[in-house]
């Protein structure tokens, strides 16, 4: 055991005294060793929870023989971020809590490990920290929140985003914003809609990284606390059996992934997070072929915001194995591929059916025949950009439009407020990639805004920094290369046309190279927004966010 470096022999006498101190005694030092990462809080919503799941992980594991030992991760909650600079500090932490992961395991020994996330870039980062070590390893998360109901609609945190715009176009009260805010999050858990958070936890199921649940049971159901311990159960079968991370994040693993990301229709910065995980696992996944996947890969659901349903409609549906039944059909997934349960994908999906068509749409009878995300690659974006096409409105899929250009997010929500976007332009904001933010903030406020004010079928938004799982609208994002590193958006002016065609994968900007070459001769970098602290460092070392935003 990977443990006895810590514990066993004359000479780790002291060490065992440690131990000892703590109020562990022969028995459980002599047992496996199993980190519980637990990411549990009193700021996040889908986090604090994460102290109940935990102890249900504990019982999971000492049923099965081991020695749970609960160890600590940091998260930013996205919401309560948004908005302001806190913002940048979202993204970043997904290299801290890898760093952090890799310290405490290899300073203390463990012999597995069990990550207990829930929010976006705290299960990213988890598994990127996981996959170096590649020790047995299994993930369960703190579940989605309940959607909210006001009158017969049901609502999630994308709406109340928008309705701060409806309440600046004077077509919602602000006594009508008020009951939002009091009935929007009804339950602790993950933001209800498929937004980053549940993306990445149905996509950890579909990795074969956590148990099939993972992704749709809601946090306040008992079934999320059975679940715990079956994954704590897990883990030590996974000892047993010498199954490590790596077995299962292999290649058909990640192909998988971004199959069903494309039939649920998931949050563009899974284009950010998988090829990070992949990269900490030693596999090469890169934007190209997600739409040679997309192009293969029907949409079967709309969830929020890109429709009415939200992840307990999803849970009773059947959940993300109904809808890996689903492709199955057409022989869509890798289907002899590992997962936790000892078993391959193939197994676990023989129990597996689409309880309620509505929701998860037949695969002969999809919403559309491709998936729902598309990366567009033009002069604009030679490395590309990402849009979530389920989520875009028809009339918006080919736009053509003048540019309206700002250096940062507060200066194109300045701009929308008063009234200054007009229909058919093109906001432009930049210098809010991963290197120019720093920390490639999510823009949720000027979407929901601009979705607020009717907009969003008629204004497209362009950025190097990246939107939230919870826009929708033509809003495309992960612009490469960032403006920061002289990408082509750093040139664009006003009244610049950008022609934008999500069918064809295409955004380029309509201006002569001539007059390209002479901007570039004139073009000024402003100064570093952050230059002092952690931002700073992470601005030295972050890559593009076409290669996940990984570190040099």
């Amino acid at each position: 055991m990977k443990s006895n470096t810590v514990k066993s022999g004359i000479t780790k006498a002291p060490h065992r005294s440690l131990f000892k101190a703590m109020g562990y005694i022969d028995e459980e030092i002599n047992k496996p060793l199993i980190g519980i990462v637990s990411a549990k809080s009193e700021i996040v919503p889908g986090h604090t929870n994460l102290d109940k799941i935990t102890e249900a992980v504990k019982a999971g594991i000492r049923m099965a023989g081991g020695t749970p030992i609960e160890i600590p991760a940091i998260g930013v909650c996205d919401g309560i971020a948004m908005g302001h600079a806190g913002m940048k500090y979202s993204l970043v932490t997904r290299e801290l809590i890898a760093d952090s992961i890799e310290c405490m395991v290899m300073a203390h020994g463990f012999d597995g490990l069990v990550l207990v996330p829930n929010c976006d870039k705290i299960v990213p980062g988890m598994l990127m920290g996981a996959a170096r070590l590649n020790l047995p390893t299994t993930l369960v998360s703190g579940g989605p929140m309940l959607a909210g109901k006001i009158g017969d609609k049901k609502v999630s945190l994308s709406l109340i985003f928008e309705a701060v715009g409806k309440v600046q176009a004077g077509q919602m009260t602000e006594e009508e914003l008020a009951e939002y805010e009091e009935k929007t999050c009804p339950t602790c858990g993950s933001c209800s809609g498929m937004f980053t958070a549940n993306s990445m936890n149905c996509m950890s199921e579909v990795l074969g990284i956590a148990l099939p649940g993972n992704g749709s049971i809601p946090a306040v159901y008992a079934e999320r606390i059975r679940l715990a311990k079956y994954t704590g159960m897990a883990v030590m079968k996974m000892l047993e059996q010498n199954i490590r991370m790596r077995d299962i994040l292999n290649e058909k693993a990640f192909i998988n992934s971004l199959t069903v990301d494309m039939a649920l229709g998931c949050s563009t910065n899974t284009m950010l997070h998988l090829p990070a995980i992949a990269h900490e696992a030693g596999v090469s996944i890169n934007l190209d072929i997600a739409n040679k996947i997309s192009d293969n890969t029907p949409n079967l659901c709309k969830l929020a915001p890109a429709g009415p349903h939200h992840m307990e409609d999803l849970y009773f549906a059947g959940g993300v194995m109904a809808v890996m039944k689903e492709l199955s059909k057409q022989n869509l997934l890798n289907e002899d591929i590992i997962t936790i349960t000892g078993e391959t994908l193939r197994e676990n999906l023989k129990s597996a059916s689409n309880k309620d068509t509505t929701i998860i749409r037949p695969i002969d009878e999809p919403y559309s025949k491709t998936g729902g995300i598309a990366v567009l690659k033009g002069n604009l974006a030679p490395n590309g950009c990402v849009v979530k096409r389920s989520a875009v409105a028809k009339e918006m899929l080919v736009h053509s439009g003048p540019a309206k250009v700002f250096n940062s997010e507060e200066e194109a929500s300045s701009a929308i407020a008063n009234g200054e976007i007009q229909k058919g332009d093109v906001l432009v904001i930049r210098y809010e990639g991963p290197k120019g933010g720093p920390g490639m903030r999510e823009m949720l406020s000027p979407t929901a805004t601009l979705a607020g004010m009717g907009l969003d079928k008629d204004v497209a938004l362009i950025t190097d920094g990246r939107f939230s799982g919870a826009t929708r609208g033509a809003s495309i994002g992960h612009v490469s290369p960032e403006a920061a590193e002289g990408g082509l958006i750093s040139i664009v002016q006003n009244g610049d046309i950008i022609n934008i065609d999500m069918n064809k994968c295409t955004i380029n900007l309509n201006v002569a190279q001539e007059e390209i070459d002479n901007r570039y001769k004139n073009l000024v970098q402003p100064e570093p927004k952050v230059k002092t602290g952690y931002l700073a460092r992470y601005a030295k070392l972050v890559t593009s966010a076409s290669t996940g935003a990984v570190f040099k």
